[in-house]
C-alpha cells in the first residue's frame, strides 16, 4: 500500500513506526528537517521536505498514485486542507485525519464531512483517545489497560501479576476450579521481554503482563482475584500541560469522587493557559523534576501521578520519582516504541503507548479482512480483530481447528445470540457469530487471507 503521511510529530512518528513493519511505501511531509531526519535513520521511508497543505510538496511524495493519506500534523484546519487537495488535484481514495478541536467534533457539524463538503474519510483524535484511555486505567486501579470490546459486552484488561497473586503456578486449565468467580480467556502473556500466546498447561508467574478477556460485570471481581487492586484514585497529579493533561482535567472537574487534581508544567506561557481554561484544577508553573515544586504539589498525599509531556523520558523519570516518593498508581505516556522495552524495568508504572492507542482507530483502513472493530495491543506487537460472520464468509461451518489459522492467533472468543463463549478447537463457526481474534503481528497477512 502506497501511503502518505503529513506531519512527523509525535503522531505522525507513532504511526509511521506501525506502518513500516508492513509491506507499505510510505512518503512522510513535514516542515521540520530535523524529525525527517530521526524518521529516516530509523524506518525506510520517502521524506519530503515542505508544507503538506502544498500542491507540489503533495506532488513530490507521490500523492498521484497512493491509495491512503493521513493528515496529522498539529493544526486541524491544515489537515482539512490537505485533505480537500488530496481529493480534489490528487483522488486519492483514502483520507484520514487528525481532529482535535471540541468544535470541530461536535456531533451537529457532523454533516460537513463528506465528498461533497470536506473529503474526510476517517477523524482520528489521538490525543483525546490517550486521555480516555488514562480515564480508564483511573476508573479501574489495578489494571494497565482496559479495552471495551463487542460493543461493551466485554473487556480486554491489561495486569502485571503481582509476586504474591494467588493464581500463579496454576495451570490455565484449573484457575477457575481455584477461583470460581473467575471467567477469562487469556490471550497472551509478556515475560521475559517477549509475548507468546500460553497453552491451557502454562501458568501465570509473579512479573508476568497478561491480557485477559472478561465480561463487563466481572472487571472489579478479577482485578481482586488476581490481588492488584489498588487504593481509589483520588487525588491525581499530571505532569505537562498539553491537550492531553487538560482534556483528563476537564474530566475529572465533572466527577464528584475526585478530591483534588494538580498540574506541573514549566513553560510560563503554557501554564497561565491552562490556568485559564481549568476550574478548580490547581496548575503549578516550574521544574517538573524539583523537590520544591513536587512539595508544593502535596505529592506526598497523591494517589496517581500521570506523566503526559511530549519527552519520554521526562514523563519516566517523573513517574519514577513519583513511585519514589510514595505514589501508588503511576503513568508515563510514550510516544516512540524506543522505550516500550523498559516494562520490566519501571516497577509497577503503567506505559501508555500513544502508538497502540492512535493505531486501533486506523485498523479497520489498513487491514484487508472485514472487520468490524480491531485495535492494536501489546505495544503495537499484536492486534485484536472483531469479525462478524455473515453469509459471505467461506468459514461458517468450519471448526475453529480446520481454519488454519496461524500458529500466532488465536479465537478467544464468540459472542452468539448474546452469550459470551470461550470457544476450543472442535467449535463450528455459525452465521451471526462475533468473533474475537487475536493476531500477532508478524502473522497479519495470513489470517488476513483467511477472513478477506
Amino acid at each position: 500500500m502506497k501511503i502518505i503521511v503529513c506531519g512527523a510529530g509525535s503522531i505522525g512518528q507513532s504511526i509511521v513506526s506501525y506502518l513500516a513493519k508492513g509491506n507499505n511505501d510510505i512518503a512522510v511531509i513535514d516542515h521540520n528537517q530535523r524529525r525527517l531526519d530521526e524518521l529516516s535513520k530509523e524506518y525506510d521511508i520517502l521524506p519530503v521536505m515542505g508544507e503538506a497543505s502544498h500542491p507540489d510538496v503533495l506532488e513530490r511524495a507521490g500523492a498521484k498514485g497512493a491509495d491512503l493519506l493521513l493528515a496529522v500534523t498539529d493544526t486541524d484546519e491544515a489537515n482539512m486542507i490537505i485533505c480537500q487537495i488530496a481529493y480534489t488535484l490528487f483522488n486519492i481514495p483514502r483520507k484520514i485525519a487528525r481532529i482535535e478541536s471540541p468544535v470541530f467534533l461536535d456531533p451537529i457539524w457532523g454533516a460537513m464531512y463528506n465528498d461533497h463538503h470536506l473529503p474526510i474519510d476517517l477523524i482520528i483524535s489521538p490525543d483525546i483517545e490517550v486521555a480516555e484511555n488514562i480515564l480508564q486505567i483511573l476508573k479501574y486501579p489495578g489494571c494497565s489497560g482496559l479495552l471495551p470490546v463487542i460493543g461493551g459486552e466485554g473487556y480486554i484488561l491489561t495486569i502485571k501479576i503481582p509476586e504474591t497473586c494467588p493464581l500463579s503456578a496454576i495451570p490455565l486449565s484449573q484457575i477457575s476450579r481455584q477461583n470460581e468467580n473467575i471467567s477469562i480467556a487469556v490471550i497472551n502473556i509478556f515475560r521475559d521481554n517477549q509475548y507468546f500466546i500460553p497453552d491451557s498447561y502454562d501458568d501465570f508467574k509473579g512479573g508476568d503482563e497478561i491480557n485477559i478477556f472478561v465480561k463487563k460485570d466481572a472487571v472489579y471481581n478479577t482485578i481482586s482475584a488476581f490481588c492488584a487492586e489498588k487504593p481509589s484514585n483520588e487525588r491525581i497529579l499530571l505532569f505537562g500541560g498539553n491537550p492531553v493533561s487538560k482534556y483528563i482535567c476537564q474530566r475529572l472537574e465533572q466527577d464528584d469522587s475526585i478530591i483534588s487534581t494538580r498540574i506541573i508544567e514549566e513553560d510560563l506561557a503554557k501554564a497561565q493557559n491552562m490556568a485559564k481554561d481549568l476550574s478548580t484544577t490547581i496548575v503549578i508553573q516550574g521544574e517538573m523534576l524539583s523537590d520544591v515544586i513536587l512539595d508544593e504539589a502535596d505529592i506526598s498525599h497523591i494517589d496517581a501521578a500521570i506523566a503526559v509531556t511530549d519527552n519520554d523520558k521526562d514523563n519516566l523519570l517523573s513517574s519514577l520519582l513519583s513511585a519514589k516518593r510514595g505514589v501508588s498508581s503511576t503513568i508515563s505516556l510514550v510516544n516512540t516504541p524506543s522505550y516500550n522495552n523498559l516494562i520490566l524495568d519501571i516497577g509497577n508504572s503503567i506505559l501508555i503507548d500513544r502508538r497502540s492507542v492512535t493505531m486501533s482507530k486506523l485498523l479497520k483502513e489498513l487491514r484487508k479482512a472485514k472487520l468490524e472493530e480491531a485495535y492494536a495491543i501489546s505495544r503495537g506487537n499484536g492486534e485484536i480483530w472483531e469479525i462478524k460472520i455473515d453469509d459471505e464468509e467461506s468459514v461458517i461451518g468450519k471448526k475453529i481447528g480446520e481454519l488454519n489459522l496461524p500458529k500466532q492467533s488465536r479465537i478467544f472468543v464468540i459472542h452468539r445470540n448474546g452469550e459470551i463463549i470461550y470457544p476450543d478447537p472442535t467449535i463450528s463457526l455459525k452465521y451471526g457469530d462475533s468473533i474475537l481474534l487475536y493476531v500477532d503481528s508478524q502473522v497479519v497477512r495470513q489470517a488476513e487471507n483467511i477472513f478477506s
